[in-house]
């Protein structure tokens, strides 16, 4: 049977329903209502069954029966209360699922923030954070107030921060705060959203199945209507090109092996060294004497020049900032002012300058 057709025979439904009612039975009425609900759901059928609930449940309304024996009255009290009640159970949820849906949707200024990663995290730290916080937040296993738009969030996060050319865009432009729930969680910054939605990049994470006995969400629910087989086949090729692509930049992460060395200490490199040459302190592995197999002195050589490289840039703008300094109170004649900022010091400059001499 056809949409119209099952339209067509819920509305013959809800007028019976409604003739019952006048007449005063509430029993058929409901009993016909939740028939036409299932054929075709609408507002209309609805509201009518919350009257019938209601003047059911306060017994302003009643059916006549013809009198029967206290038997045949206790088997029908029974029977109505075997009736289900058609309503869906009230999900639960924690108070560690409210408060993780909370700090996503009212707490985070960026994406890194969101996933709780730093600046500085590489592709894997950011794939396992999503995936932990996938896992929490997925409607299907979440069911706070403001799941789904959490959900959406950690999505459209790490699809940015595991592509390099989006990451490295946004780490220049990127720095507009993430707006909140009074901007309808719509998580973005200056145009960074991800192409994919965020059951899309569930499903790549974790396939299909993550959660084979949840119920549907938000993201399932328009299967209800989709087109006929030859325009979904149509439609997958036209789009397979796009999702090649983005399989691909996906993807690719997985392929950059981690840095070998550090110029700052962290749990990850807790083992220090220094160079040869220039002796430039570093921070290794500590399973660095074992796993590495590469030329050593090739090795220090890049430290030294990724070391010397940063200490200019930080000279720069030592430079820049006492310039600064003394060009605003020379503008104001504040002598004071003028010689403390002659008096600032410079010292990633001073390292250059005993490294060159």
């Amino acid at each position: 049977m056809t949409i119209e057709g099952n339209k067509d025979e819920a509305d013959k439904c809800i007028e019976i329903a409604q003739s019952a009612f006048s007449a005063g039975d509430v029993e058929k009425a409901e009993r016909f209502l939740l028939k036409a609900e299932r054929l075709y759901p609408s507002l209309r059928a609805k509201e009518l069954l919350t009257r019938v609930r209601t003047a059911g449940a306060s017994g302003n309304s009643s059916k006549r029966t013809p009198p029967t024996s206290p038997n045949s009255s206790n088997e029908e009290t029974v029977r109505k209360r075997k009736i289900p009640s058609h309503q869906p159970p009230q999900r639960e949820y924690t108070q560690d699922q409210l408060d993780a849906v909370k700090r996503i949707n009212t707490k985070c200024k960026d994406y890194y923030e969101i996933l709780g990663v730093t600046k500085e995290a590489t592709d894997s730290d950011i794939k396992k954070s999503y995936k932990k916080l996938a896992l929490q937040l997925h409607p299907d296993k979440n069911h706070a107030p403001g799941a789904a738009e959490a959900f959406k969030a950690i999505g459209n996060a790490a699809a940015v921060l595991t592509d390099p050319e989006k990451r490295k865009q946004y780490d220049l432009r990127g720095d507009e705060p993430v707006p909140t729930q009074h901007s309808h969680h719509q998580y973005y910054a200056r145009g960074f959203e991800s192409d994919l939605t965020a059951e899309e990049l569930f499903n790549m994470f974790f396939g299909a199945t993550a959660f084979p006995g949840g119920g549907p969400t938000v993201y399932t629910r328009r299967r209800a209507r989709e087109p006929e087989p030859r325009e979904t086949h149509a439609g997958l090729v036209q789009l397979l090109p796009v999702l090649v692509l983005v399989l691909l930049s996906m993807m690719s992460g997985f392929f950059i092996s981690e840095p070998v060395f550090s110029l700052t200490p962290s749990s990850k490199y807790p083992v220090p060294r220094e160079t040869v040459n220039l002796k430039v302190p570093y921070y290794v592995k500590e399973n660095f004497h074992t796993d590495y197999q590469g030329s050593l002195r090739r090795l220090e050589m890049a430290i030294e020049e990724e070391y010397i490289v940063g200490l200019r840039h930080a000279c720069q703008r030592e430079r820049n900032f006492r310039e600064s300094a003394a060009w605003k109170a020379r503008t104001f004649g504040d002598a004071r002012q003028y010689a403390e900022a002659q008096r600032l010091r410079t010292p990633s400059c001073d390292k250059l300058h005993a490294m060159h001499a």
